[in-house]
């Protein structure tokens, strides 16, 4: 009998225990890419997801449709068919409980990534120069047909995760004061183009080179690439040691009353190693896989610039690894990186490479927008924006316009004369405030020498004095190239050899 009592008050002691557990699993909870004020992508297939008790049936209504899943190992998914753009809709999710989500638009969802020009917010932001204007540019945010999800910078994931932690807000100047600048201009000169909604995803993080975007899986079949795997190998099997130490040596003086602040940070440093070989992509990419976009814009290659060679095979790898991964040839928009003092041209010429190799990919020339300081964070991300929205009113939404300057296309050598040919010259090739600037010429002794170059109809013209044999031009090659060859449209040439090794 004593047994039976002591029996009866232990269950009911754990039944309120396990109560909240049981109820939380059985509470219906979507994917947090799904709340009030989200943007979802028009015309495609449209997966919601989430979190339920086992086996209950999860029913999804929206704009007119409804759609049934049931739960199976704690997950569900329903598939919607394609929306038309509009809005705002009301979202019902319902199971053992209902959620409604509000004020739901239909409309184009852009993945805004890179490093940390692209991280660098609207507002004020330490260790960075101000965005220009940014009081002003602020004051007018208000743009209720754009959202913003911005994804939380994490330490990084070994394994991929199935969620982040974070919710949409609509466009206003409170809420893009910490949104990527570069972005916001984007959007901010699409949306009224296009007339949708647009969504934007903020996923990226300043000082971050390519390699921890891509999957680790991915980059360990390029033989060129091997080397970062086995790097990040070689330093995963000595984290555990090493955390461990700095771990014990916190607990330590936190017994004794006091704070290791040395430990502390070096533990938070070492933490950073799971950032690498695609930690970032499965913390901060992978778990946004299921979510349909209509394209990614891109700013990084600063933080891999010493290893421009490299880049030539890791950049296009990123990008089919993004397109496989969401099991679409997504549009990739890039910009590539800005004139700086210790940033040679090498890396800019795998960024043109890519962009020349990779079908459905754009790069955006900024030579003209920095100012005088050549800063490696330039504050005018408005120019960004508009180079990257000007091309995707070309290139996706099949706008008849220029969208690039000139792009190299062949030389021919003739004489002492390099005649040079160009895509992308619009209505015609130009210099601005002056004769043409930054050309170079050698023969083949691979000697440069400053030349002088000629427009001649939609080609041009390059000689030097000294050189009367030419085999190889060059322009902008330097580490701040800032010169004025462009098209009537004013959209400048990227830097170019025509001795690509």
């Amino acid at each position: 009998m004593l047994l039976k009592r002591f029996a009866g008050i232990s269950l009911m002691l754990v039944l309120p225990a396990l109560l909240p557990a049981y109820t939380a699993m059985a509470v219906v909870k979507p994917a947090n890419l799904f709340t009030s004020h989200a943007v979802l992508q028009r015309n495609t297939i449209l997966p919601v997801w989430g979190t339920a008790a086992e086996g209950k049936m999860i029913t999804v209504s929206i704009a007119g449709q409804q759609a049934s899943a049931k739960v199976t190992n704690g997950q569900w998914m329903v598939k919607l068919k394609p929306l038309q753009p509009g809005g705002p809709f009301t979202m019902t999710i319902s199971g053992d409980s209902t959620i409604t989500l509000t004020d739901i638009l239909i409309g184009d969802v852009w993945l805004c990534g890179g490093q940390s020009n692209m991280d660098k917010e609207v507002g004020p932001h330490r260790n960075q120069p101000n965005v220009d204007n940014y009081l002003e540019e602020l004051a007018n945010a208000n743009h209720p047909q754009i959202r913003l999800f911005k994804v939380p910078a994490k330490e990084g994931a070994i394994t991929p995760q199935e969620e982040v932690n974070t919710h949409w807000t609509i466009c206003d100047s409170t809420n893009v004061r910490s949104f990527t600048a570069a972005g916001y201009f984007f959007g901010r000169d699409l949306q009224p183009e296009i007339k949708v909604p647009v969504g934007l995803i903020h996923s990226c993080w300043g000082g971050t080179p390519a390699e921890f975007w891509l999957d680790k899986k991915v980059m360990a079949t390029y033989p060129e690439l091997q080397s970062l795997v086995t790097e990040y190998e070689a330093a995963m099997k000595e984290y555990p040691e090493k955390a461990a130490v700095l771990q014990q040596a916190i607990q330590s003086a936190a017994a004794a009353g006091q704070r290791d602040t040395i430990s502390i940070k070096a533990l938070s440093q070492l933490n950073l190693i799971k950032r690498n070989c695609g930690g970032l992509y499965n913390a901060m990419i992978y778990p946004l896989r299921n979510f349909p976009i209509t394209g990614v814009i891109w700013y990084q290659g600063e933080s891999n610039s010493d290893r421009a060679k490299q880049y030539q095979t890791l950049f296009p790898a990123l990008i089919k690894n993004w397109r496989d991964t969401w099991k679409i040839n997504l549009p990739f928009l890039f910009v590539q990186i800005a004139p700086y003092k210790t940033k040679g041209p090498d890396l800019r010429e795998a960024q043109l490479l890519t962009w020349k190799k990779v079908p459905n990919t754009f790069m955006a020339v900024i030579t003209d927008g920095v100012d005088s300081t050549f800063n490696l964070h330039p504050g005018n991300k408005q120019l960004v924006g508009a180079r990257l929205a000007l091309a995707a009113r070309a290139m996706v939404y099949q706008e008849k316009i220029e969208y690039s300057g000139p792009l190299y296309q062949s030389v021919r050598f003739k004489g002492n004369q390099a005649i040079l040919s160009f895509t992308h010259t619009g209505s015609g090739l130009m210099a601005k405030n002056g004769p043409l600037t930054g050309f170079t010429i050698a023969g083949k002794d691979g000697v440069f020498v400053p030349a002088k170059a000629t427009i001649k109809g939609n080609q041009l013209e390059v000689t030097a004095d000294a050189v009367k044999a030419p085999a190889a031009v060059r322009f902008g090659w330097n580490d701040i190239p800032h010169d004025n060859f462009y098209n009537r449209e004013g959209l400048p040439a990227s830097p170019f050899r025509t001795d690509v090794e």
